[in-house]
């Protein structure tokens, strides 16, 4: 009871994630087609999309450019104050970029990196979606009807990062921005891979190590879906539509969710909930950790065919040792 810390609640959600493609406009109609996400804006090298149950102008934004990858993640705080109190906290680790005027869909924006190098920004002000007549729902409490197209993803779910060094990042997050670890892998004492979350999700990010000891990768984002049936409807249309399934619908140990993995046309694997595993409600939560030597078979996959190495030792951007 000694070592019990206040918690820190000022970062409310990932609200948006940025990536880059070589092939945007492939990228972009991977997401509008198949998974049925709105194109809300143009600009630039850059395409804004939404899911339709998202109250947010948009969630994904895809920029041109040589090589896929992240571009950044943004975070909703839960208040002006919040916000405020946030940078403050960055600007003392030095990792702090500046401020930002903002991006379509929200305004002003605090930039910052995490020590592995990834572009990550805070935030308060957010463009709603203003839906038109003919794509309003009856459902008072949806933003918009259902798309009649592909299977239609409901919202962002999470992201996940490989890191040089996780247990220093995944520190960061916890100390500065109120991440609680949820689950974790432990290899001979080192936190190896750890799933943490402000709310009551599982994880909104996840981070794992990077095999070459490469900086700043991603390796995928989440969109979820809900319901398991989803995922064997989706992989039936990727494979008529020659989408590469890297892992088929399975289910994790860690986190217990029905998952698939996917690489959209520009390089980026792509993961799809079909369920989002339990929910944490207890304010006391311990976090889990695993051995590794427990993960292969367990933690990966709980049901559903072994992980290919790719997924343990690729991301984006692709180093020559790789091939996706």
């Amino acid at each position: 009871m000694n070592n019990y810390q206040e918690p820190i609640f000022d970062v409310a959600q990932l609200a948006h994630v940025e990536i880059y493609s070589p092939k945007p406009e492939e990228t972009v109609e991977f997401f509008e087609r198949f998974l049925a996400m709105e194109v809300t804006a143009r600009s630039g090298q850059s395409a804004y999309l939404r899911a339709y149950e998202e109250p947010y102008h948009n969630s994904l934004k895809v920029t041109e450019a040589k090589e896929a990858g992240l571009g950044h993640a943004g975070w909703r705080t839960l208040s002006p104050q919040a916000l405020q109190r946030r940078v403050e906290a960055i600007k003392e680790t030095g990792m702090g970029r500046g401020w930002i005027e903002g991006d379509i869909g929200h305004g002003e924006a605090y930039q910052f990196t995490l020590p592995d190098g990834q572009l990550m920004e805070l935030f308060w002000d957010v463009e709603y979606y203003q839906c038109d007549d003919a794509y309003r729902s009856k459902l008072l409490n949806r933003p918009s009807k259902r798309p009649e197209r592909g299977v239609p993803v409901r919202r962002l779910d999470h992201i996940n990062l490989m890191s040089s060094n996780p247990q220093k990042d995944a520190q960061f997050m916890i100390d500065n921005l109120g991440f609680r670890l949820r689950e974790g892998i432990e290899d001979e004492g080192n936190l190896i891979g750890s799933w943490l979350s402000v709310s009551n999700l599982m994880h909104e990010i996840a981070i794992m190590p990077e095999p070459n000891q490469v900086p700043g990768k991603l390796h995928h984002l989440c969109y979820w879906y809900g319901i398991p049936q989803n995922l064997y409807d989706i992989a039936d249309v990727f494979k008529e539509n020659d989408i590469f399934i890297e892992v088929p619908p399975n289910k994790h140990g860690i986190s217990q969710a029905f998952c698939m993995y996917v690489y959209e046309p520009g390089g980026n694997r792509v993961e799809l909930f079909g369920d989002a595993g339990y929910l944490i409600f207890d304010p006391d939560w311990k976090p889990v950790i695993w051995d590794m030597k427990d993960v292969p078979g367990y933690g990966d996959t709980w049901i559903g065919t072994a992980f290919p190495d790719s997924w343990w030792t690729q991301g984006t951007p692709v180093t020559k040792t790789q091939n996706v």
